[in-house]
This record gives C-alpha cells, structure tokens and sequence, in this order.
C-alpha cells in the first residue's frame, strides 16, 4: 500500500514553476506546476550535468535546464532528443488543494549512483526520434 506524504499546497508552487522538497539523501525533488494546475515531480538534477532543474523554465509539460537548456519531459524524466537521459519521476497525488509525494519514493528514488548520470539511451518514444 502506498503511503503518501503531504509536501505543500498546490498554490505554495508558482505558475510554470517548482517548489524544492528536501530529503534526508539522494538530493531534493523538484516539484512542478503547469500553467493548467497539472503536477509532476522529478529528481532536481538534469541527467546532463546535474543541473538544478526546480529553476529551470517550465513550458507545457516540460522544463528547460537552467545550466545547457536541455529539455526534460515532466510526465516521463526524459530528455528530448537530440539530447539523451532521464532524470527518476516520483508519483504525484493532489487531493483538495494538497501535494502528495510518495514516501517510499522519497526514500529510495534517485539513491543509486547512476540516476545523476545521462543514461546512454531512454525508452522514452521522444528520445528515439531523430
């Protein structure tokens, strides 16, 4: 069974923008608010050189790295071609005007050494266009 943490009130993240979660280990979450109040959470670390992606610009559904504007798709973690990567997504519940994250999540997504690190090819189907 799922246990969901509450982490803030939608309205606590900007329009088109993030709000940080901290975590014991394995670095923040970026949490992120679309211009149509849809929600998403992503490891805050661009698969390219780990830039901080909760300051990245959000624009429909992804988010441009601050660092080399890499393009990351907020449903997915995946990098757009032509670039390659993806960052770990974390489960996202809103339930009346409240952000849940996943608690077992939280504590194990993005640990491993290699979730910082581009991966050398994403199943993601944009990352497989040319």
């Amino acid at each position: 069974m799922t246990e969901w943490k509450p982490v803030c009130r939608i309205e606590d993240i900007p329009r088109l923008g993030a709000r940080r979660v901290q975590r014991a280990v394995g670095g923040a979450v970026a949490v992120f608010r679309t211009a149509d109040d849809q929600v998403f959470a992503l490891l805050d670390r661009c698969p390219h050189r780990g830039g901080p992606l909760s300051q990245g610009i959000v624009f429909g559904t992804h988010v441009a790295c601050p660092l080399h504007n890499w393009t990351i798709g907020l449903a997915d973690g995946c990098a757009v071609a032509p670039d390659e990567g993806s960052t770990p997504v974390f489960q996202v519940r809103v339930e009346d005007g409240r952000v849940f994250l996943d608690a077992g999540e939280l504590a194990s997504l993005g640990l491993e050494p290699s979730a910082a690190a581009a991966s050398s090819r994403c199943d993601c189907p944009e990352a497989l266009q040319p």
